[in-house]
């Protein structure tokens, strides 16, 4: 009877460290991230709710960030987006860590697929509801501190879900395409990765953001009709286009900018620990 192989060794060597690498890549990104993307998160909700236009939130909020950073550093709202963003990235790196160790495979391995989509869209869609729930009480319609309604929620996941599927699961899909349209001399200066991770996440803002607008005013405004000269579908319109700008200005950093110092930092951790 002939001998069983013995099966290929996980690849276990240094682990402490590379998940030590993993939590450092994602605080790196988060920090960058999370003060524009509180200033604009707190924007896009305090003008669909009334209580302040969009120019006049960011340039509040970016006056308490330049004058008082430790206040600003210090709040509740920037808190709550660096967790969120913290435990995005970690999850996704945790994830190419655990495959990378059961696959005896390189540290440094990335991975794109179902497994790191269901992952990543999981620990961010938890996390980023109930963000998006205490962002909605705290800069939502003035003396409103009721529940956020379940159909807000499923509007919520349904558009995060796209933002991670744009997010994590098509810049690798796309970086071949996006290459051979390229050169050789344009990805001298940025990579066909990169050009994906920032473009990506972007482009489905357009989709995305009537999403989180009609979440919002079911939150606002209880009892309104869909349609009608004030209803929920005219208030969309009216703010999709400026919502949809400023949307992409938060998701560049949070998945093309975060994204890239993630994957640059964790990289480059890896590389030393190899």
């Amino acid at each position: 009877m002939p001998a069983a192989h013995p099966s290929a060794p996980w690849n276990t060597e240094k682990l402490g460290l590379r998940v030590g690498a993993d939590a450092l890549a994602a605080g790196a990104a988060g920090v960058l991230v999370a003060p524009i993307i509180t200033i604009i998160d707190k924007g896009i909700i305090e003008n669909a709710s009334g209580r302040n236009a969009l120019g006049g939130s960011l340039k509040k909020s970016a006056r308490e960030l330049l004058v008082a950073p430790h206040r600003f550093l210090g709040s509740k709202p920037f808190v709550l987006i660096f967790s969120l963003y913290f435990g995005t990235y970690f999850t996704a790196n945790t994830l190419d860590t655990a495959t990378s160790t059961l696959s005896s495979t390189p540290a440094s391995t990335t991975t794109a697929g179902t497994p790191k989509f269901l992952a990543t869209s999981s620990a961010n869609l938890a996390l980023c509801l109930y963000k998006d729930s205490r962002f909605t009480q705290l800069f939502g319609s003035p003396g409103s501190t009721r529940p956020v309604p379940l159909p807000t929620f499923a509007l919520f996941t349904l558009r995060d879900s796209l933002t991670i599927f744009a997010s994590f699961n098509l810049p690798p899909l796309l970086a071949p395409t996006v290459a051979t349209h390229m050169g050789a001399e344009a990805q001298r200066w940025m990579s066909a990765a990169s050009v994906a991770q920032f473009v990506t996440p972007a482009a489905v803002q357009v989709v995305s953001t009537p999403l989180h607008l009609l979440g919002l005013d079911l939150y606002n405004r209880a009892g309104v009709a869909l349609w009608g000269r004030d209803g929920r579908a005219r208030r969309v319109l009216r703010d999709w286009g400026m919502a949809s700008l400023a949307r992409m200005g938060r998701i560049v950093p949070a998945f093309g900018v975060g994204g890239v110092v993630n994957t640059k930092v964790r990289r480059g951790l890896m590389g030393r620990l190899e």
